[in-house]
């Protein structure tokens, strides 16, 4: 799942980031409203977290403009400011919960995950296709009832595939919502992380079918 954070104050980005990459999050961090506005109108989020005072413009504006724009990612505001005109105006701005700072992160993870369960992303914690099971709480992975431990990314990358079974997802579709925005992506970066779940969930289980597969010029699925 892909996380954009808009704060301006770079220690708290910094630990956003941190800690929901921790949980398996892929995050790109802006530190203004303009910025924050053009990547949440262009790239593919799961959710937005956004600061209110930011420079350039406001986060209430840049909801504002995101709603009029018919960008419909869910949006979580996280503020100094307590007041409530102040959060009737967030609210009314567009966005789906509020948080007032300071906050714990506990609390930030569960409205995260409560944003994520509410229609149209209706994001299930629990995940299958055919044997494989995986759930987004407990990072707990399995086939045919045999645990598989997976790497952070590797983890994401599954999950992704999972989310979208029986699709066809290109190495750009993959690359936008598995990897942050600044991340060092190679040509083959892709190709070796297929590898790599090919040989954790698909070698150790011969008499199961392979569950991802190769689509040759167009990119890669997982049968359902």
């Amino acid at each position: 799942m892909r996380i954009l954070v808009v704060e301006d104050e770079h220690k708290i980005a910094h630990a956003l980031k941190k800690g929901l990459e921790q949980e398996h999050f892929s995050v790109d961090v802006v530190y203004t409203g303009t910025d924050g506005y053009d990547f949440a109108s262009t790239g593919d989020y799961d959710v937005i977290l956004l600061d209110v005072m930011l420079p350039g413009m406001n986060g209430v504006d840049v909801s504002d403009r995101l709603r009029k724009d018919r960008v419909d990612t869910p949006i979580l505001m996280l503020t100094a400011k307590s007041e409530l005109e102040d959060k009737v105006a967030g609210l009314n701005s567009g966005a789906d919960d509020y948080l007032t700072k300071p906050f714990a992160f506990e609390e930030l993870l569960a409205r995260i995950r409560a944003l994520l369960r509410r229609p149209p992303v209706a994001v299930e914690d629990e995940l299958m296709c055919s044997d494989l099971n995986l759930n987004t709480q407990s990072y707990f992975v399995s086939r045919n009832g045999k645990e598989i431990s997976l790497t952070r990314k590797e983890f994401a990358l599954l999950e992704y595939l999972m989310r979208n079974k029986g699709k066809i997802l290109t190495k750009e579709q993959i690359i936008t919502h598995v990897w942050d925005y600044d991340s060092d992506i190679l040509e083959n970066t892709v190709e070796k992380y297929i590898g790599y779940l090919r040989t954790k969930i698909d070698s150790p289980f011969p008499k199961s079918k392979k569950l991802i597969q190769t689509v040759r010029g167009f990119g890669y699925k997982i049968f359902v």
